[in-house]
């Protein structure tokens, strides 16, 4: 059976083997049709990506706001200066079925003397292995294509493949995503594939709190990284709370940790779930 078929009826009879490959091989057809494609979301949407999809026929709704305590302080090739942005990302994912997600992102900037502006549209279609087969991992795969505008990134249109590994053990949680990024207009067409891993690992302090820290890279080619001072590098405290089953909060302070990343920021994601479920 085709994988559209099994991604509208995940609940027919098929072999682990050959739904594994379906899930694997979605992201790739996604890029193949795409005209253009879009690379990481920059400092719009900072978050280590969990397996778990939104389930079927509910739509999660997410706000991400970020502010930038101490950035850039002039243009830098086009680009306004990062430091006192603060980017503000409407997040619309909604599940299909229990392997398939979509998420649709609208970025927006405050800029110091300059007011509201629109800053791009990413859409991302993701896949993951059920629960019900019981991996002793969670598994998903995740891809992301879209544009933003040159005076906030120089590479216009870029595209994101992330693959995503998690585990709960205990009050541990651990997720790790080693994406990779590739643009399509703009100065670092040339430079390929760039590996950008993410990683997140936290303890549950109370069911309903947990801390713990993440961290976001970016460090070049994968055919040669960069020098570590041109490496984008940064370091996240954060915070859970998982009040309600409907509700997600995230909330961290990122330290830039080399001489090409934002020294400050801070981050909160607050969203809420309807739906079914």
């Amino acid at each position: 059976m085709a994988c559209a078929s099994l991604l509208a009826a995940p609940s027919h009879p098929h072999s682990l083997s050959g739904t594994i490959q379906c899930v694997l091989r979605l992201p790739f057809a996604f890029f193949a049709l795409a005209i253009a494609a879009a690379r990481a979301q920059g400092n719009y949407e900072i978050q280590v990506y969990g397996s778990d999809l939104v389930p079927p026929h509910d739509t999660m709704v997410e706000l991400h706001s970020n502010f930038t305590v101490q950035g850039s302080k002039t243009i830098i090739d086009g680009m306004l200066p990062t430091e006192h942005q603060e980017h503000e990302t409407l997040e619309i994912t909604h599940g299909f079925s229990e392997w398939f997600e979509t998420g649709f992102y609208q970025f927006s900037n405050h800029q110091p003397n300059q007011g509201w502006m629109w800053v791009g549209t990413h859409i991302r279609p993701r896949v993951a292995i059920p629960e019900r087969y019981h991996l002793p991992v969670g598994i998903s795969l995740s891809t992301e294509i879209g544009y933003q505008r040159p005076i906030f990134s120089a590479d216009t249109w870029t595209w994101e493949i992330r693959p995503i590994v998690d585990k709960k053990f205990g009050r541990w949680y651990s997720a790790f995503n080693p994406s990779l990024d590739r643009a399509f207009h703009g100065p670092d067409t040339r430079r390929g594939l760039e590996f950008s891993p993410n990683f997140k690992i936290s303890y549950d302090v109370t069911p309903k709190i947990a801390g713990g820290l993440e961290y976001y890279g970016a460090l070049g080619p994968v055919t040669g990284f960069d020098p570590l001072r041109e490496q984008e590098q940064q370091i996240l405290p954060a915070i859970d709370l998982n009040l309600n089953p409907k509700w997600e909060f995230n909330f961290g302070v990122g330290v830039g940790v080399t001489r090409g990343t934002d020294h400050l920021l801070v981050k909160m994601i607050l969203g809420y779930r309807f739906g079914r479920s």
